[in-house]
């Protein structure tokens, strides 16, 4: 995989990707504001898939998890503006301002596909990348303060978001693995996301699934394949990534091990 980073400051990024796809399953720790250049990207969660493109811009809060898929398209490489706004930038910002609003924040990307305001802000980083030596903090402290203050423009009700700096909660946990199994994340990973320690996520899963999370994962992962293959008729290499498993290998041998015949066999069959 080619992968190109440049940065203005470690919050303010062009990240590029030149091979046929890039896959992660990832939850950030700061808000990430982005700007397609070039290429596209899907993103999958619990409930939701979408699908950003040349010009979109859009948010990722913070503590979601998600399964992204990067693919260069039309020749061009998968190229975006990043901006990282952290919880310690946004503290600062939302000091001396009252927020009326608390409610709790929906769990979703916020798009704001192709809005001036906005585009002039993250376009105007451009030229920016190609300076040399040390970019000025000062400098790339108010672009951020630029975009923060252009996203409340724009969206009356982004504070709700910006300026919600808890952490997450306990909560029930049969509900949040059946809903978010399908992300390969660490064990500390869901552990956080539940609001426990590993060992109190080990000790609960076990209590209430009467099995390990790893074996459990792979059995849910494998089922979802299984209806994405046959209902869905949708290809193994469609399938492997977005079920949670990173080599498509892997996903083969585990689902003949499961179901007695490879994914291919299975599609094959099914699409006769």
């Amino acid at each position: 995989m080619e992968y190109q980073a440049k940065y203005i400051t470690s919050n303010i990024k062009l990240s590029s990707y030149d091979d046929k796809l890039f896959k992660s399953d990832l939850m950030f720790d700061d808000h990430m504001l982005i700007w397609f250049i070039s290429g596209e990207t899907k993103i999958i969660q619990a409930d939701t898939t979408y699908f950003f493109k040349t010009g979109d811009i859009f948010l990722i809060p913070r503590n979601q998890m998600a399964t992204i898929i990067n693919y260069p398209k039309n020749g061009q490489p998968h190229k975006t503006v990043v901006m990282h706004l952290s919880t310690e930038r946004l503290k600062k910002f939302y000091e001396k301002i009252d927020v009326r609003n608390k409610s709790i924040p929906e769990q979703k990307i916020y798009s704001f596909d192709h809005h001036p305001l906005l585009e002039s802000c993250m376009s105007s980083l451009i030229p920016y990348f190609e300076l040399e030596g040390e970019f000025p903090e000062n400098i790339a402290s108010l672009k951020i303060t630029e975009a923060i203050s252009i996203l409340r423009e724009i969206d009356k009700n982004i504070d709700t978001v910006l300026a919600n700096f808890d952490e997450p909660g306990k909560v029930d946990l049969i509900n949040f693995m059946e809903r978010n199994f399908m992300f390969n994340m660490s064990m500390e990973k869901f552990g956080y996301m539940t609001g426990r320690s590993l060992s109190t996520f080990n000790r609960d899963f076990k209590k209430h699934f009467n099995t390990t999370p790893q074996k459990w994962l792979t059995k849910k992962r494998l089922e979802l394949a299984y209806y994405q293959l046959t209902d869905k008729k949708k290809k193994p290499t469609e399938v492997y990534l977005e079920v949670g498993f990173e080599d498509l290998s892997h996903f083969s041998f585990a689902f003949k091990n499961q179901y007695g015949r490879p994914p291919t066999q299975l599609y094959t069959n099914n699409n006769l």
